[in-house]
């Protein structure tokens, strides 16, 4: 059997929105892509009683090599990546759906390293990060000026940190400017809304996190959708003084309340189907 056709074992860390979309997709279309369920963990395993197979259910999460999965897909919280994700590596491919993990340069240096070592390949997925590739090519020719991502969303679609919690009460009642700045700093204050800045972050390699600028907007007048625009200064014709620029813009239909978009499930499904091993490296997905 060649390596296209050998069915992959996947593994599941996190039952949330997320983590049912991909494994009811798994185990209901998998075999169409030659793809097993290895795993499913979550912290509350009584939340995966009645839909996730017992035999499937991996009360330990310590235990997971165990389970032989050729890919991990983390779903849960950046906390798991900081503390399994090098372990991950070490026998799997590692996707990682919440990047923003890596806004700590510990954990980055050390799942690059893990990557390197195990020749595993360390998955970064686009979610809703419109344009990644192009931004990581112009990354890689040394043609990436700046990169700036906003995100709009509802006040109740934020999970917020520290002073950003009291600035997202004010925005109940109007149009709102959250935080302004690098990445870097945003991540652990809204952990689980902006992976696709960070996502960006890793694209945009040469700027990363200090460089890449994120802005975050409160808008209690934008219940059904999530916006995230994206703009990239390229070069400067030294002739014409005229710079490279591109600027998009995402409409993302979103129930009120919730942090994840309706079409960011299909990009992670999309995602976990790239996920066939490309080495030791980073890999946008």
């Amino acid at each position: 059997m060649s390596d296209e056709r050998k069915e992959r074992r996947i593994g599941i860390v996190g039952y949330g929105r997320l983590g049912q979309y991909l494994v009811q997709r798994i185990l209901g279309e998998g075999s169409l892509n030659n793809l097993q369920l290895a795993f499913v963990w979550n912290r509350q395993l009584e939340k995966m009683d009645g839909a996730v197979p017992e035999h499937l259910q991996l009360q330990d999460l310590s235990q997971f090599s165990q389970r032989q999965a050729d890919l991990i897909v983390e779903v849960a919280h950046p906390s798991i990546t900081r503390d399994h994700g090098a372990k991950f590596l070490s026998s799997a491919n590692f996707m990682v759906g919440s990047p923003t993990a890596l806004a700590d340069q510990a954990t980055e240096k050390q799942l690059r390293e893990a990557s390197r070592h195990s020749g595993k390949s360390l998955y970064i997925p686009s979610g809703a990060l419109w344009g990644g590739e192009d931004i990581q090519k112009m990354a890689d020719r040394g043609t990436l000026k700046a990169l700036k991502v906003t995100m709009t969303k509802h006040p109740d679609s934020f999970k917020l940190e520290g002073a950003l919690v009291e600035h997202k009460e004010r925005a109940r009642s109007r149009r709102l400017v959250l935080y302004e700045g690098p990445v870097r700093a945003l991540c652990p204050l809204a952990p689980n809304n902006v992976n696709t800045m960070a996502a960006a972050c890793m694209a945009a390699h040469t700027l990363g996190f200090d460089g890449v600028v994120g802005v975050l907007i409160a808008d209690p007048g934008l219940s059904d959708w999530h916006l995230v625009d994206i703009e990239v200064t390229g070069p400067t014709d030294e002739q014409s003084g005229d710079t490279f620029t591109v600027k998009t813009s995402r409409r993302n239909p979103a129930r009120p309340g919730f942090v994840t978009g309706a079409e960011t499930f299909a990009s992670f499904w999309s995602s976990l189907l790239v996920c066939t091993g490309h080495g030791g490296r980073v890999y946008l997905c």
